[in-house]
Protein backbone atom coordinates (compact mmCIF):
# COMPACT_ATOMS: atom_id res chain seq x y z
CA UNK A 1 0.00 0.00 0.00
CA UNK A 2 1.17 3.53 -0.71
CA UNK A 3 0.16 7.00 0.30
CA UNK A 4 -2.33 8.69 -2.02
CA UNK A 5 -0.50 12.02 -2.06
CA UNK A 6 2.64 10.86 -3.92
CA UNK A 7 3.06 13.31 -6.85
CA UNK A 8 3.24 10.90 -9.80
CA UNK A 9 1.86 11.40 -13.29
CA UNK A 10 1.03 7.68 -13.41
CA UNK A 11 -0.26 6.54 -10.04
CA UNK A 12 -0.34 2.91 -11.21
CA UNK A 13 3.47 2.88 -10.89
CA UNK A 14 3.12 3.10 -7.12
CA UNK A 15 2.91 -0.56 -6.11
CA UNK A 16 3.44 -1.95 -2.61
CA UNK A 17 3.34 -5.70 -3.26
CA UNK A 18 5.48 -8.66 -4.27
CA UNK A 19 5.59 -9.67 -7.93
CA UNK A 20 5.44 -13.45 -8.35
CA UNK A 21 4.34 -15.47 -11.37
CA UNK A 22 3.03 -12.37 -13.11
CA UNK A 23 0.82 -11.33 -10.18
CA UNK A 24 1.11 -8.58 -7.57
CA UNK A 25 0.71 -10.35 -4.23
CA UNK A 26 0.86 -9.94 -0.48
CA UNK A 27 3.30 -11.96 1.64
CA UNK A 28 2.00 -15.33 2.82
CA UNK A 29 2.19 -14.06 6.40
CA UNK A 30 0.20 -10.93 5.61
CA UNK A 31 2.84 -8.84 7.39
CA UNK A 32 3.99 -5.48 6.04
CA UNK A 33 6.67 -2.90 6.79
CA UNK A 34 6.59 0.88 6.46
CA UNK A 35 8.73 2.86 4.02
CA UNK A 36 9.53 6.45 4.98
CA UNK A 37 11.13 9.48 3.39
CA UNK A 38 14.60 9.93 4.97
CA UNK A 39 14.36 13.70 4.54
CA UNK A 40 11.36 14.24 6.79
CA UNK A 41 10.19 10.87 8.12
CA UNK A 42 6.84 10.98 6.35
CA UNK A 43 5.32 7.66 5.33
CA UNK A 44 5.53 6.80 1.64
CA UNK A 45 3.67 3.51 2.02
CA UNK A 46 4.12 -0.09 3.08
CA UNK A 47 5.26 -3.31 1.41
CA UNK A 48 5.06 -7.03 2.22
CA UNK A 49 7.43 -8.35 4.90
CA UNK A 50 8.25 -11.47 2.90
CA UNK A 51 9.98 -14.56 4.26
CA UNK A 52 11.54 -17.79 2.99
CA UNK A 53 8.13 -19.16 1.97
CA UNK A 54 7.56 -16.19 -0.35
CA UNK A 55 11.08 -16.51 -1.70
CA UNK A 56 10.45 -20.17 -2.54
CA UNK A 57 7.26 -19.27 -4.41
CA UNK A 58 9.29 -16.79 -6.44
CA UNK A 59 12.00 -19.40 -7.10
CA UNK A 60 9.39 -21.92 -8.26
CA UNK A 61 7.89 -19.33 -10.61
CA UNK A 62 11.28 -18.46 -12.09
CA UNK A 63 12.11 -22.15 -12.54
CA UNK A 64 8.85 -22.81 -14.38
CA UNK A 65 9.40 -19.83 -16.71
CA UNK A 66 13.03 -20.67 -17.53
CA UNK A 67 12.62 -23.22 -20.38
CA UNK A 68 10.43 -20.98 -22.53
CA UNK A 69 12.44 -17.81 -21.90
CA UNK A 70 15.84 -19.35 -22.58
CA UNK A 71 14.45 -20.88 -25.80
CA UNK A 72 13.62 -17.51 -27.28
CA UNK A 73 16.10 -15.94 -29.64
CA UNK A 74 18.42 -13.31 -28.31
CA UNK A 75 16.93 -10.87 -30.78
CA UNK A 76 13.45 -11.47 -29.36
CA UNK A 77 14.62 -10.93 -25.78
CA UNK A 78 16.52 -7.84 -26.89
CA UNK A 79 13.41 -6.25 -28.39
CA UNK A 80 11.58 -6.62 -25.10
CA UNK A 81 14.48 -5.05 -23.21
CA UNK A 82 14.54 -2.23 -25.74
CA UNK A 83 10.83 -1.54 -25.18
CA UNK A 84 11.46 -1.56 -21.41
CA UNK A 85 14.20 1.03 -21.89
CA UNK A 86 11.80 3.22 -23.87
CA UNK A 87 9.12 3.00 -21.18
CA UNK A 88 11.64 4.06 -18.54
CA UNK A 89 12.56 7.08 -20.63
CA UNK A 90 8.88 7.94 -21.04
CA UNK A 91 8.33 7.73 -17.27
CA UNK A 92 11.61 9.17 -16.04
CA UNK A 93 9.99 11.99 -14.05
CA UNK A 94 7.93 9.57 -11.95
CA UNK A 95 10.88 7.26 -11.37
CA UNK A 96 13.08 10.16 -10.28
CA UNK A 97 10.35 11.30 -7.89
CA UNK A 98 10.22 7.86 -6.28
CA UNK A 99 14.01 7.76 -5.92
CA UNK A 100 14.04 11.13 -4.18
CA UNK A 101 11.18 10.15 -1.86
CA UNK A 102 12.66 6.79 -0.83
CA UNK A 103 16.38 7.44 -1.01
CA UNK A 104 16.52 11.18 -0.31
CA UNK A 105 18.63 12.11 -3.36
CA UNK A 106 18.47 15.63 -4.65
CA UNK A 107 16.48 15.96 -7.86
CA UNK A 108 19.50 16.22 -10.20
CA UNK A 109 21.04 13.05 -8.74
CA UNK A 110 17.74 11.17 -8.97
CA UNK A 111 17.16 12.26 -12.57
CA UNK A 112 20.69 11.19 -13.46
CA UNK A 113 20.16 7.79 -11.89
CA UNK A 114 17.06 7.14 -14.02
CA UNK A 115 19.08 7.77 -17.19
CA UNK A 116 21.85 5.55 -15.83
CA UNK A 117 19.34 2.79 -15.08
CA UNK A 118 17.83 2.99 -18.54
CA UNK A 119 21.25 2.80 -20.18
CA UNK A 120 21.80 -0.77 -18.96
CA UNK A 121 18.60 -2.00 -20.57
CA UNK A 122 19.51 -0.23 -23.81
CA UNK A 123 23.01 -1.73 -23.75
CA UNK A 124 21.96 -5.29 -23.00
CA UNK A 125 19.09 -5.15 -25.47
CA UNK A 126 21.86 -4.87 -28.05
CA UNK A 127 24.06 -7.56 -26.48
CA UNK A 128 21.27 -10.15 -26.29
CA UNK A 129 21.68 -11.12 -29.95
CA UNK A 130 25.48 -11.29 -29.69
CA UNK A 131 26.15 -14.22 -27.37
CA UNK A 132 28.85 -15.93 -29.37
CA UNK A 133 30.35 -19.36 -28.88
CA UNK A 134 33.50 -20.70 -30.48
CA UNK A 135 34.88 -23.39 -32.78
CA UNK A 136 38.15 -25.04 -31.72
CA UNK A 137 40.42 -27.17 -33.95
CA UNK A 138 40.75 -30.69 -32.50
CA UNK A 139 44.02 -32.61 -32.47
CA UNK A 140 42.35 -35.41 -34.46
CA UNK A 141 41.35 -34.56 -38.05
CA UNK A 142 38.01 -36.40 -37.81
CA UNK A 143 36.91 -34.58 -34.63
CA UNK A 144 35.26 -31.19 -34.17
CA UNK A 145 34.96 -29.06 -31.00
CA UNK A 146 32.40 -26.32 -30.51
CA UNK A 147 31.73 -24.18 -27.45
CA UNK A 148 28.21 -23.01 -26.65
CA UNK A 149 27.25 -20.20 -24.26
CA UNK A 150 24.04 -21.00 -22.41
CA UNK A 151 22.02 -19.17 -19.73
CA UNK A 152 23.09 -20.28 -16.28
CA UNK A 153 19.50 -20.60 -15.06
CA UNK A 154 17.53 -19.00 -12.25
CA UNK A 155 19.38 -16.06 -10.68
CA UNK A 156 18.92 -14.45 -7.28
CA UNK A 157 19.55 -10.70 -7.46
CA UNK A 158 20.00 -8.78 -4.20
CA UNK A 159 20.02 -5.03 -4.73
CA UNK A 160 21.03 -2.07 -2.50
CA UNK A 161 19.21 1.09 -1.46
CA UNK A 162 21.76 3.64 -2.65
CA UNK A 163 20.93 3.19 -6.37
CA UNK A 164 17.44 1.65 -6.26
CA UNK A 165 16.91 1.94 -10.02
CA UNK A 166 20.37 1.57 -11.55
CA UNK A 167 21.50 -1.44 -9.53
CA UNK A 168 18.41 -3.46 -10.43
CA UNK A 169 18.69 -2.78 -14.17
CA UNK A 170 22.45 -3.40 -14.13
CA UNK A 171 21.62 -6.94 -12.96
CA UNK A 172 18.31 -7.54 -14.75
CA UNK A 173 19.61 -6.35 -18.12
CA UNK A 174 22.33 -9.00 -18.59
CA UNK A 175 20.37 -11.73 -16.79
CA UNK A 176 17.36 -11.42 -19.09
CA UNK A 177 19.47 -10.83 -22.19
CA UNK A 178 21.31 -14.08 -21.48
CA UNK A 179 18.04 -16.02 -21.16
CA UNK A 180 17.96 -16.36 -17.37
CA UNK A 181 14.94 -15.89 -15.14
CA UNK A 182 15.27 -14.08 -11.84
CA UNK A 183 14.17 -13.57 -8.26
CA UNK A 184 14.90 -10.04 -7.05
CA UNK A 185 15.24 -9.14 -3.38
CA UNK A 186 14.85 -5.37 -3.35
CA UNK A 187 16.24 -3.12 -0.63
CA UNK A 188 13.83 -2.64 2.26
CA UNK A 189 14.50 1.10 2.29
CA UNK A 190 13.64 1.61 -1.41
CA UNK A 191 11.14 -1.00 -2.69
CA UNK A 192 8.80 1.36 -4.56
CA UNK A 193 11.36 2.41 -7.17
CA UNK A 194 12.12 -1.23 -7.96
CA UNK A 195 8.43 -2.11 -8.17
CA UNK A 196 7.78 0.77 -10.57
CA UNK A 197 10.56 -0.52 -12.83
CA UNK A 198 9.13 -4.03 -12.74
CA UNK A 199 5.70 -2.63 -13.57
CA UNK A 200 7.19 -1.02 -16.66
CA UNK A 201 8.91 -4.30 -17.53
CA UNK A 202 5.54 -6.02 -17.34
CA UNK A 203 4.16 -3.47 -19.81
CA UNK A 204 7.15 -4.03 -22.07
CA UNK A 205 6.11 -7.64 -22.53
CA UNK A 206 8.34 -9.57 -20.15
CA UNK A 207 6.55 -12.94 -19.83
CA UNK A 208 5.00 -14.32 -16.67
CA UNK A 209 7.55 -15.71 -14.23
CA UNK A 210 10.65 -14.32 -15.91
CA UNK A 211 10.97 -11.60 -13.26
CA UNK A 212 9.86 -12.23 -9.69
CA UNK A 213 10.41 -9.83 -6.82
CA UNK A 214 10.02 -10.00 -3.05
CA UNK A 215 10.26 -7.19 -0.53
CA UNK A 216 11.37 -7.36 3.09
CA UNK A 217 13.05 -5.25 5.73
CA UNK A 218 13.51 -7.36 8.87
CA UNK A 219 13.57 -10.69 6.99
CA UNK A 220 16.26 -9.74 4.47
CA UNK A 221 18.76 -12.25 5.89
CA UNK A 222 16.19 -15.05 5.80
CA UNK A 223 15.44 -14.43 2.13
CA UNK A 224 19.14 -14.24 1.31
CA UNK A 225 19.65 -17.61 2.99
CA UNK A 226 16.76 -19.11 0.99
CA UNK A 227 18.24 -17.90 -2.30
CA UNK A 228 21.76 -19.05 -1.43
CA UNK A 229 20.77 -22.52 -0.23
CA UNK A 230 18.41 -23.29 -3.12
CA UNK A 231 19.73 -25.74 -5.71
CA UNK A 232 17.28 -24.25 -8.22
CA UNK A 233 19.03 -20.87 -8.01
CA UNK A 234 22.26 -21.21 -9.96
CA UNK A 235 23.66 -17.72 -9.48
CA UNK A 236 23.64 -14.96 -6.87
CA UNK A 237 24.40 -11.34 -7.76
CA UNK A 238 24.79 -9.02 -4.78
CA UNK A 239 25.72 -5.38 -4.35
CA UNK A 240 26.43 -4.28 -0.79
CA UNK A 241 28.89 -4.57 2.05
CA UNK A 242 31.92 -6.83 2.12
CA UNK A 243 30.68 -8.40 5.36
CA UNK A 244 27.37 -9.49 3.84
CA UNK A 245 29.02 -10.56 0.58
CA UNK A 246 31.29 -12.96 2.46
CA UNK A 247 28.28 -14.34 4.35
CA UNK A 248 26.38 -14.96 1.10
CA UNK A 249 29.43 -16.72 -0.31
CA UNK A 250 29.53 -19.02 2.70
CA UNK A 251 25.81 -19.72 2.44
CA UNK A 252 26.17 -20.59 -1.26
CA UNK A 253 28.98 -23.10 -0.73
CA UNK A 254 26.78 -26.19 -0.41
CA UNK A 255 24.94 -25.46 -3.66
CA UNK A 256 28.13 -24.39 -5.48
CA UNK A 257 26.43 -21.59 -7.39
CA UNK A 258 28.06 -18.84 -9.38
CA UNK A 259 28.56 -15.54 -7.55
CA UNK A 260 28.90 -11.92 -8.61
CA UNK A 261 29.77 -9.72 -5.65
CA UNK A 262 30.16 -5.96 -5.87
CA UNK A 263 31.26 -5.03 -2.38
CA UNK A 264 32.86 -2.22 -0.38
CA UNK A 265 35.57 0.19 -1.44
CA UNK A 266 38.14 2.62 -0.08
CA UNK A 267 38.91 4.61 -3.21
CA UNK A 268 42.07 6.71 -3.39
CA UNK A 269 41.82 9.99 -5.30
CA UNK A 270 45.35 11.05 -6.20
CA UNK A 271 46.14 14.59 -7.36
CA UNK A 272 49.71 15.08 -8.61
CA UNK A 273 51.31 18.50 -8.76
CA UNK A 274 51.11 18.61 -12.57
CA UNK A 275 47.33 18.08 -12.57
CA UNK A 276 44.75 20.46 -13.98
CA UNK A 277 43.65 21.75 -10.57
CA UNK A 278 40.24 23.03 -11.66
CA UNK A 279 39.48 19.69 -13.26
CA UNK A 280 40.66 17.82 -10.16
CA UNK A 281 38.49 19.90 -7.81
CA UNK A 282 35.38 19.48 -9.97
CA UNK A 283 36.04 15.74 -10.15
CA UNK A 284 36.53 15.54 -6.39
CA UNK A 285 33.11 17.09 -5.90
CA UNK A 286 31.53 14.56 -8.26
CA UNK A 287 33.31 11.51 -6.93
CA UNK A 288 33.13 12.37 -3.22
CA UNK A 289 29.83 14.16 -2.69
CA UNK A 290 27.54 12.53 -5.27
CA UNK A 291 24.44 11.23 -3.48
CA UNK A 292 25.82 12.73 -0.27
CA UNK A 293 28.79 10.36 -0.41
CA UNK A 294 26.66 7.22 -0.38
CA UNK A 295 28.20 5.34 -3.31
CA UNK A 296 30.70 2.49 -3.33
CA UNK A 297 33.01 4.31 -5.76
CA UNK A 298 33.15 7.57 -3.77
CA UNK A 299 36.65 8.88 -3.28
CA UNK A 300 37.28 7.81 0.30
CA UNK A 301 40.87 9.08 0.63
CA UNK A 302 41.93 12.22 -1.25
CA UNK A 303 45.71 12.48 -1.66
CA UNK A 304 47.13 15.82 -2.82
CA UNK A 305 50.80 16.41 -3.58
CA UNK A 306 52.43 18.82 -1.14
CA UNK A 307 53.14 21.79 -3.42
CA UNK A 308 49.51 22.17 -4.53
CA UNK A 309 47.86 21.10 -1.28
CA UNK A 310 46.95 24.63 0.00
CA UNK A 311 45.49 25.71 -3.34
CA UNK A 312 43.47 22.49 -3.69
CA UNK A 313 42.06 22.83 -0.16
CA UNK A 314 41.05 26.43 -0.77
CA UNK A 315 39.28 25.68 -4.05
CA UNK A 316 37.51 22.59 -2.75
CA UNK A 317 36.37 24.39 0.42
CA UNK A 318 34.91 27.22 -1.64
CA UNK A 319 32.97 24.77 -3.83
CA UNK A 320 31.65 22.72 -0.91
CA UNK A 321 30.60 25.91 0.83
CA UNK A 322 28.14 26.52 -1.99
CA UNK A 323 26.23 23.28 -1.37
CA UNK A 324 22.60 23.50 -0.31
CA UNK A 325 21.67 20.67 2.05
CA UNK A 326 18.01 19.83 2.49
CA UNK A 327 15.02 17.83 1.33
CA UNK A 328 15.82 16.33 -2.06
CA UNK A 329 12.42 17.41 -3.37
CA UNK A 330 13.31 21.08 -2.96
CA UNK A 331 14.56 22.69 -6.15
CA UNK A 332 17.43 24.50 -4.40
CA UNK A 333 18.79 21.35 -2.71
CA UNK A 334 22.08 20.00 -4.04
CA UNK A 335 22.62 17.34 -1.36
CA UNK A 336 19.98 15.39 0.49
CA UNK A 337 19.94 13.35 3.71
CA UNK A 338 21.71 10.15 4.58
CA UNK A 339 19.54 7.06 4.53
CA UNK A 340 19.08 6.56 8.31
CA UNK A 341 19.97 8.13 11.65
CA UNK A 342 22.41 5.24 12.16
CA UNK A 343 24.27 6.31 9.02
CA UNK A 344 24.59 9.83 10.43
CA UNK A 345 25.89 8.49 13.74
CA UNK A 346 28.49 6.41 11.95
CA UNK A 347 29.75 9.40 9.95
CA UNK A 348 29.83 11.55 13.09
CA UNK A 349 31.85 8.87 14.89
CA UNK A 350 34.43 8.77 12.09
CA UNK A 351 34.79 12.56 12.07
CA UNK A 352 35.03 12.79 15.86
CA UNK A 353 37.70 10.08 15.92
CA UNK A 354 39.72 11.93 13.28
CA UNK A 355 39.49 15.21 15.19
CA UNK A 356 40.59 13.55 18.42
CA UNK A 357 43.63 12.21 16.58
CA UNK A 358 44.61 15.61 15.22
CA UNK A 359 42.55 16.20 12.09
CA UNK A 360 41.22 19.71 11.46
CA UNK A 361 37.69 20.47 10.27
CA UNK A 362 38.05 22.90 7.36
CA UNK A 363 34.31 23.06 6.67
CA UNK A 364 31.26 21.24 8.06
CA UNK A 365 31.84 18.55 10.66
CA UNK A 366 28.44 18.63 12.36
CA UNK A 367 25.02 17.03 12.27
CA UNK A 368 22.25 19.18 10.84
CA UNK A 369 19.67 18.42 13.50
CA UNK A 370 17.70 21.51 12.44
CA UNK A 371 16.90 19.69 9.19
CA UNK A 372 16.20 16.31 10.76
CA UNK A 373 17.96 13.24 12.20
CA UNK A 374 19.32 12.07 8.82
CA UNK A 375 21.38 15.11 7.84
CA UNK A 376 25.12 15.70 8.17
CA UNK A 377 27.04 18.67 6.86
CA UNK A 378 29.31 18.21 3.82
CA UNK A 379 32.69 18.10 5.51
CA UNK A 380 36.35 18.58 4.62
CA UNK A 381 39.02 17.28 6.98
CA UNK A 382 42.67 18.32 6.74
CA UNK A 383 45.76 17.15 8.62
CA UNK A 384 44.49 13.59 8.18
CA UNK A 385 46.78 10.63 8.81
CA UNK A 386 46.55 6.97 7.87
CA UNK A 387 46.05 5.75 11.44
CA UNK A 388 42.61 7.36 11.64
CA UNK A 389 39.46 5.26 11.19
CA UNK A 390 38.28 7.59 8.44
CA UNK A 391 41.26 6.43 6.35
CA UNK A 392 40.61 2.73 6.86
CA UNK A 393 36.83 2.39 6.78
CA UNK A 394 34.38 3.12 3.98
CA UNK A 395 32.83 6.44 4.98
CA UNK A 396 29.59 6.30 2.96
CA UNK A 397 28.83 9.89 3.82
CA UNK A 398 29.67 13.48 2.82
CA UNK A 399 33.12 13.62 4.40
CA UNK A 400 36.28 14.33 2.40
CA UNK A 401 39.53 13.52 4.27
CA UNK A 402 42.47 15.22 2.56
CA UNK A 403 45.98 13.73 2.88
CA UNK A 404 49.22 15.31 1.77
CA UNK A 405 51.99 13.31 0.04
CA UNK A 406 55.45 13.96 -1.32
CA UNK A 407 56.35 11.23 -3.83
CA UNK A 408 54.68 8.88 -6.26
CA UNK A 409 56.06 5.81 -4.50
CA UNK A 410 54.72 7.06 -1.17
CA UNK A 411 51.17 7.61 -2.40
CA UNK A 412 51.09 4.30 -4.24
CA UNK A 413 52.13 2.41 -1.13
CA UNK A 414 49.49 4.13 1.01
CA UNK A 415 46.77 3.74 -1.62
CA UNK A 416 47.36 0.02 -2.00
CA UNK A 417 47.59 -0.63 1.75
CA UNK A 418 43.97 -1.73 2.13
CA UNK A 419 42.16 -5.04 1.74
CA UNK A 420 39.60 -3.71 -0.76
CA UNK A 421 40.17 -2.69 -4.35
CA UNK A 422 37.19 -1.26 -6.20
CA UNK A 423 37.69 2.23 -7.69
CA UNK A 424 40.65 4.62 -7.84
CA UNK A 425 41.30 8.03 -9.39
CA UNK A 426 44.44 9.71 -10.81
CA UNK A 427 44.95 13.34 -11.84
CA UNK A 428 48.03 14.23 -13.84
CA UNK A 429 48.90 15.81 -17.18
CA UNK A 430 51.84 13.42 -17.58
CA UNK A 431 50.75 10.54 -19.81
CA UNK A 432 53.65 8.32 -18.83
CA UNK A 433 52.87 8.75 -15.14
CA UNK A 434 49.17 8.09 -15.76
CA UNK A 435 49.96 4.80 -17.48
CA UNK A 436 52.48 3.73 -14.87
CA UNK A 437 50.37 4.58 -11.83
CA UNK A 438 47.19 3.06 -13.29
CA UNK A 439 49.03 -0.25 -13.70
CA UNK A 440 50.51 -0.16 -10.21
CA UNK A 441 47.25 0.65 -8.39
CA UNK A 442 45.67 -2.51 -6.99
CA UNK A 443 42.08 -1.69 -7.87
CA UNK A 444 39.61 -3.13 -10.34
CA UNK A 445 38.92 0.27 -11.89
CA UNK A 446 41.09 3.34 -12.47
CA UNK A 447 39.79 6.71 -13.65
CA UNK A 448 42.31 9.14 -15.13
CA UNK A 449 41.45 12.86 -15.06
CA UNK A 450 37.76 12.25 -14.35
CA UNK A 451 35.60 11.66 -11.30
CA UNK A 452 33.06 9.59 -13.24
CA UNK A 453 33.87 5.91 -13.52
CA UNK A 454 30.55 4.18 -14.29
CA UNK A 455 29.04 3.64 -17.73
CA UNK A 456 26.95 0.86 -19.25
CA UNK A 457 29.71 0.11 -21.76
CA UNK A 458 32.45 -0.12 -19.11
CA UNK A 459 33.07 -3.22 -16.95
CA UNK A 460 32.36 -2.41 -13.30
CA UNK A 461 33.82 -4.38 -10.42
CA UNK A 462 36.67 -4.81 -8.00
CA UNK A 463 39.44 -7.07 -6.77
CA UNK A 464 40.58 -8.27 -3.34
CA UNK A 465 37.79 -7.90 -0.76
CA UNK A 466 35.78 -5.69 -3.11
CA UNK A 467 34.30 -8.78 -4.72
CA UNK A 468 34.29 -10.74 -7.95
CA UNK A 469 32.71 -10.56 -11.37
CA UNK A 470 31.92 -7.57 -13.57
CA UNK A 471 28.70 -5.70 -14.31
CA UNK A 472 27.93 -3.71 -17.43
CA UNK A 473 29.84 -3.90 -20.72
CA UNK A 474 30.24 -6.89 -23.00
CA UNK A 475 31.78 -8.73 -20.05
CA UNK A 476 28.73 -8.25 -17.86
CA UNK A 477 26.64 -10.81 -19.68
CA UNK A 478 29.31 -13.49 -19.20
CA UNK A 479 28.44 -13.78 -15.51
CA UNK A 480 24.98 -15.02 -16.52
CA UNK A 481 26.24 -17.63 -18.98
CA UNK A 482 27.82 -21.05 -18.64
CA UNK A 483 30.04 -22.78 -21.15
CA UNK A 484 29.23 -26.10 -22.79
CA UNK A 485 31.78 -28.03 -24.84
CA UNK A 486 30.45 -30.22 -27.68
CA UNK A 487 32.88 -32.75 -29.18
CA UNK A 488 31.86 -34.55 -32.37
CA UNK A 489 33.95 -37.55 -33.43
CA UNK A 490 34.38 -39.83 -36.44
CA UNK A 491 33.33 -37.41 -39.11
CA UNK A 492 35.65 -39.37 -41.48
CA UNK A 493 36.33 -36.60 -43.91
CA UNK A 494 38.51 -38.05 -46.70
CA UNK A 495 40.30 -35.78 -49.12
CA UNK A 496 41.15 -37.43 -52.44
CA UNK A 497 44.10 -36.22 -54.40
CA UNK A 498 43.20 -34.45 -57.62
CA UNK A 499 45.26 -33.92 -60.72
Amino acid sequence: MAASNIPLNDQSLLVGQNYIDGKWLEAESGKRFTVTNPANGTTIGSCPESDAQDAQKAIDSASAALPAWRSRSGRNRGRILRRWYELIMENQHDLATLITLENGKAKPDAAGEVLFAASFLEWFSEEAARIYGDVIPHSQPSFRVSVLKEPIGVCGLITPWNFPAAMITRKLGPALAAGCTVVVKTAGETPFTANALIKLGERAGIPTGVINSVTALDNTAEIGQALCSSNEVRKISFTGSTRVGKLLMQQSSNSLKKLSLELGGNAPFIVFDDADLSLAVDAAINSKFKSSGQTCVCSNRIFVQKSIYPDFIQRLSHAVGQFQVGNGSDEKTTHGPLITPAAVERVATLVNDAVKRGAKVRIGGKKRSDLGPNFYEPTILTNVTTDMAVANEEIFGPVAPIFVFDTEDEVLAISNACDVGLASYIFTENGTRANRVSELLQFGMVAINTGVISDAASPFGGIKHSGMGREGSKYGIEDYLQMKTVVTGNINVVHKATL
